[in-house]
């Protein structure tokens, strides 16, 4: 169980930092500390990462999930 915490957690921090990096390419290169000082007058508000990052990682979970249960119902009907 501990091991699925983990593995988890470092999915999200994954995406977390490839979310980052992908929209705001440029400013992590130009000026990263500026960048990470502007966050709490974001207009989408402070913890917008957190959050988009949370919305993405949902989105693979359900279809990790799906594709689980498609190949499980597929391993039940070959025997």
């Amino acid at each position: 169980m501990k091991k699925l915490v983990v593995r988890e957690i470092a999915i999200y921090l994954f995406l977390l930092i490839f979310l980052a990096i992908w929209m705001h390419y440029k400013a992590w290169i130009d000026h990263p500390l500026e960048h990470l000082k502007a966050l709490p007058t974001s207009p989408f508000g402070m913890l917008h990462p957190l959050i988009f990052t949370f919305f993405v990682y949902i989105i693979i979970l359900i279809v990790r999930v799906f594709i689980h249960l498609v190949r499980r119902f597929s391993a039940k009907r070959r025997f």
